[in-house]
């Protein structure tokens, strides 16, 4: 189970706005270090979406005690050190990378965010047990707390998420229904008078562009129509 965990937010908007980014992306349980009063008629509860009605008011009030003896830690973080002598800020991973790193383990994950202007502190990353960070540009790398945390639970999405309104896979079309496009599209080069010795070439660059399309099977119906009445047209 992954957690999301918060530690002493200023604003109560950017705790609404993660509430909603979780709810966005199929996470539930919100835990909360030290927060700012959460009135459900302020800021939190108006920036939180549908996730007014159950992540923001179910959320646990915990210490940071709590997560590092309960939970494998991972802390987010803006500022990095690349240098490998220095190890509370280094190494890191991307949300990216940290997405494909919990997959292949089985334990509760909370990740953490720290405060709005400040982050998390040197102590406080020192007892995490991993840290990620966003690759952003190194001339202002430091994003608004809601901002990073839904970049972060995005990347998550395919541990926490096991619908959503996209569909998991292109339907390409079958082979044999590609290789007659292909066929035409050889006719084709026919009826327009194309150079023969350039056909080769033509087919081989054609095939290329669809075979990083992977078209439907609709898409490739209509372009081998296209492709024919192209040719009629020409031989007329």
């Amino acid at each position: 189970m992954i957690s999301v965990a918060i530690v002493d937010a200023q604003t109560p908007g950017n705790v609404g706005t993660i509430a909603r980014a979780m709810k966005n992306f199929g996470l539930t349980d919100l835990k909360l270090v030290d927060p700012p009063e959460l009135d459900p008629e302020g800021e939190a509860y108006g920036f939180a979406g549908q996730a007014r009605e159950d992540i923001l008011p179910n959320a646990d009030e915990v210490t940071f005690d709590h997560l590092v003896e309960n939970y494998h830690t991972v802390a987010c973080t803006a500022t990095t050190n690349e240098d490998a002598r220095k190890h509370v800020r280094y190494p890191f991973s991307t949300p990216a990378e940290l997405a494909a790193d919990l997959e292949r383990i089985e334990t509760d994950t909370v990740v953490v965010f720290g405060r709005e202007r400040v982050g998390l502190t040197n102590d406080e990353l020192a007892r995490m047990d991993e840290i990620c960070s966003i690759p952003a540009s190194a001339d202002y790398p430091v994003l608004n707390l809601g901002q990073a945390a839904t970049i972060v639970l995005y990347e998550l999405r395919s541990l926490t998420v096991a619908d959503t309104q996209h569909p998991d896979a292109i339907e390409r079309a079958d082979e044999q229904a590609i290789e007659g496009l292909y066929d035409q599209f050889d006719d084709f080069l026919d009826a327009i008078g194309h150079p023969e010795e350039k056909h080769d070439k033509a087919n081989r660059l054609f095939r290329r562009v669809l075979g990083r399309a992977h078209p439907t099977g609709r898409e490739v119906r209509t372009l081998r129509g296209l492709v024919r009445k192209a040719a009629m047209h020409s031989r007329d």
